[in-house]
């Protein structure tokens, strides 16, 4: 998606350099992008803005050693003797440092190669891990599990010689089996893809398909209408839709929700209202402490439920 957002000749230097099984797999993907006809202009300039700030993290962060030594390498051995030295580069870094490929893996791969691991296990990769890393990882566990490795990391015992280079050698096997693989889609992710199906429809032909799903299960039905409007969708909300919408929320909500949200939700929330309801949120902004994030989500669904009713009674309208 990021490459569809460049130029030819920008997504070809974006590419030089990675395998070439990298490469055909990214083409894979672009011909299915092309195939099924649903380029989302909106999600390709998040994910472009996302790579900028990456950018400007690393930037400011230094260069990459990592991707240096691959370039020198590579112009001055060629690609396959750099492979081959990058090999024995790691290799004796693995001797060093167990746990590299593991934390090179990416979350969906450490998900999969966890499961069914004993919580002592679990634990101790986890702590080998950036706290952003483990968290999504924390996120994705089943909640038994999660509980059991959180109290097995709070209290880690002195772990004999050799002992988490063992852990470290049985993870990177699993890892091997689930390269590439992603995590099954969750019920919501897939519910989330109908209801916005559904709330392109006519009021009265979605009215009867919620009903017809209602008979079957009560509380998916709920879960579909409370998905055909997010906190996400704000931006594609039409400016007199959400300024009704916004009419009712309390300043002090409203700081809250707008806490660490996208600057898009931001700028389009902050342009539909008034200026006396901008300068009292910015005070309570200035004298409002670092909500919980439970805090945050509420006040976020409590912003969206008028929209939410809005379009039950088709009334609400959308950006075309």
């Amino acid at each position: 998606m990021l490459l569809t957002s460049l130029d030819a000749e920008t997504a070809a230097e974006l590419l030089k350099g990675l395998p070439a099984d990298d490469i055909q797999q990214i083409a894979v993907e672009l011909a299915r992008i092309d195939a099924s006809g649903r380029r989302d202009r909106r999600e390709e300039a998040n994910i472009a803005r996302e790579f900028y700030n990456s950018l400007q993290k690393k930037q400011s962060q230094g260069f990459s050693i990592k991707g240096f030594l691959n370039e020198m390498l590579v112009s001055i051995l060629g690609k396959e003797k750099a492979d081959q030295v990058q090999t024995q580069i790691r290799k004796v870094t693995q001797k060093k440092d167990a746990f590299v490929d593991i934390r090179l893996a990416n979350t969906d791969e450490l998900v999969l190669a966890l499961e069914g691991e004993h919580p002592q296990t679990i634990a101790v990769v986890l702590s080998e891990l950036s706290p952003r890393k483990s968290q999504e990882i924390l996120a994705l566990l089943s909640e038994e599990v999660r509980l059991n490795a959180v109290c097995k990391m709070t209290n880690l015992e002195v772990l004999r010689g050799g002992v988490k280079e063992r852990i470290a050698s049985m993870v990177d096997e699993r890892l091997k089996s689930f390269k590439g693989e992603t995590l099954v889609e969750k019920p919501e992710q897939t519910l989330r893809k109908l209801a916005i199906m559904l709330s392109g429809l006519q009021k009265d032909l979605r009215d009867r398909l919620l009903d017809e799903i209602r008979k079957h299960d009560e509380e998916t039905a709920t879960m579909v209408r409370r998905l055909m409007v997010t906190w996400e969708d704000i931006p594609s909300i039409a400016d007199r839709s959400l300024q009704e919408g916004l009419r009712g929320v309390q300043a002090g909500k409203l700081a809250i929700a707008l806490y660490e949200a996208d600057p898009e939700i931001v700028q389009k929330i902050r342009s539909n209202i008034s200026e006396r309801l901008a300068a009292t949120l910015d005070e309570e902004i200035s004298l409002m402490q670092e909500p919980l994030q439970e805090e945050v989500l509420e006040a976020r669904e409590e912003v969206v439920e008028p929209l939410r009713k809005a379009s039950e009674e088709g009334t609400l309208r959308r950006v075309r």
